[in-house]
């Protein structure tokens, strides 16, 4: 189960809206839905939940690029919605790595590797799941201060974990809007 909401930041408290992800297929589309929801250029900040699993806030100061933090990168890489967030920059990868078909190696061994060292990769390598899921680490990535001028420190932040969306919007004084949303 998921949920994604928005809340802007006006001159009269915060201001949630309930949001649909479905036609969101970039960091930018996300970046742009969030610009449309404070035509005053407030900070905005999206936050998507996948239940008991991890959650992720994109916050948008105006033009700015977006920040971005998620609490689960390998739990996030399996989500349609967690791919959004997981850009190539955030897990320090550059967008280029993957792509050059002539350095993979498709029989599966390293030079110099035998067949048989493949049983024993093949039993750790079940979990990795998609390709470049690998890549992806477990635990937090990106910027953990995001909300940390909002009142919500980075220790704060990384202790979350069940119903983070709701332990947020609390420390921003915002639950009673969220919750209008939810």
């Amino acid at each position: 189960m998921y949920f994604a909401a928005l809340l802007a930041r006006t001159e009269d408290g915060w201001e949630a809206s309930d949001t649909e992800l479905d036609d969101v297929e970039t960091l930018s589309d996300l970046a742009d839905l969030a610009r449309e929801a404070s035509p005053d250029e407030d900070t905005v900040l999206v936050l998507i939940e996948q239940e008991d699993a991890w959650f992720g806030v994109v916050r948008v100061d105006g033009e700015e690029d977006p920040r971005i933090y998620v609490s689960d990168a390998a739990a996030a890489a399996r989500s349609s919605y967690g791919e959004i967030l997981l850009t190539d920059e955030l897990l320090g990868r550059d967008p280029d790595d993957g792509d050059d078909l002539d350095a993979l190696d498709l029989d599966g061994t390293e030079d110099g590797e035998s067949d048989e060292d493949d049983d024993d990769a093949e039993a750790g390598a079940g979990l990795a799941g998609a390709a470049g899921a690998a890549d992806v680490p477990h635990g937090p990535v990106g910027d953990a201060l995001i909300l940390d001028d909002l009142g919500v420190s980075e220790k704060e932040l990384r202790l979350m974990s069940t119903d983070a969306v709701t332990e947020i919007a609390e420390s921003l004084g915002a639950s009673e809007t969220l919750e209008t949303v939810r």
